[in-house]
């Protein structure tokens, strides 16, 4: 029987193949199989991601996109006890990959985003747009999927395994796993790619992202959320 590694990273992709090829290379430089167990679950991309993959990469799919569902997919797969739940476009994840091989008491939490990768433009933006997006998950104690979301296997269990629902999936899991712990956010910074907000706009996506978030809070529907969300 093969030895359990120590962390499985679970990356949902959804047509990511040219940041996922990046992410994927960074994580095998920087460990071992033994330590390090990393999972690719698809949504049904059109760019045939697992023809970027090399063999020490499990490849999972869901019938369906949606990203709860897909890391759901995934951590059922996943055989270590700590868990590390990333996006494709991450990057620049040494720092926090060290953190999590050392931990040891269980425990949840993430990192401190750093978005880059886009114009220069955007830069001091996007810089004052991630201190904000830090501030905000230490006060509130919500983290969310690009600031790299770590849990040890026995929480999630406790608060009964992944959201399966197809948007605010990183908000309802912190939500359940603050009820029975405090995050641990240490101040290790974790690249994500800034692509949604040049894409979008600065400030329209800003809006959006907190429409929405709102809307979750007072209780509107997942399902219906997303569908308005991916649309436009």
């Amino acid at each position: 029987m093969l030895p359990l590694p120590r962390l499985s990273v679970v990356i949902p992709v959804l047509n990511d193949a040219q940041p996922l090829a990046g992410l994927i290379r960074e994580l095998l430089s920087l460990s071992s199989a033994e330590q390090v167990e990393i999972i690719v679950v698809d949504g049904g991309s059109g760019d045939q991601p697992e023809f970027v993959l090399p063999e020490q990469v499990r490849f999972l799919t869901v019938p369906k996109a949606g990203r709860g569902a897909q890391i759901a997919r995934g951590l059922d797969a996943a055989r270590a006890e700590w868990l590390w739940l990333l996006h494709a476009d991450s990057f620049d994840i040494r720092p926090a990959l060290e953190f999590l091989l050392g931990r040891d008491r269980p425990s949840w939490g993430r990192f401190d985003v750093r978005l880059g990768r886009v114009s220069e433009n955007l830069e001091s933006s996007l810089k004052l747009v991630a201190r904000m997006m830090n501030w905000r998950s230490r006060a509130t104690g919500i983290c969310t999927g690009d600031q790299g979301i770590y849990l040890h296997r026995s929480l999630l269990e406790a608060v009964g395994g992944m959201p399966t629902q197809p948007l605010m999936e990183d908000i309802e899991l912190s939500r359940r796993l603050k009820r029975i712990a405090k995050p641990v956010c240490p101040q290790i910074l974790l690249g994500a790619s800034g692509r949604r907000w040049q894409h979008g706009g600065l400030l329209m996506t800003i809006i959006k992202m907190w429409v929405f978030r709102l809307r979750y809070y007072f209780g509107a529907d997942p399902q219906t959320l997303a569908r308005q969300y991916y649309r436009g």
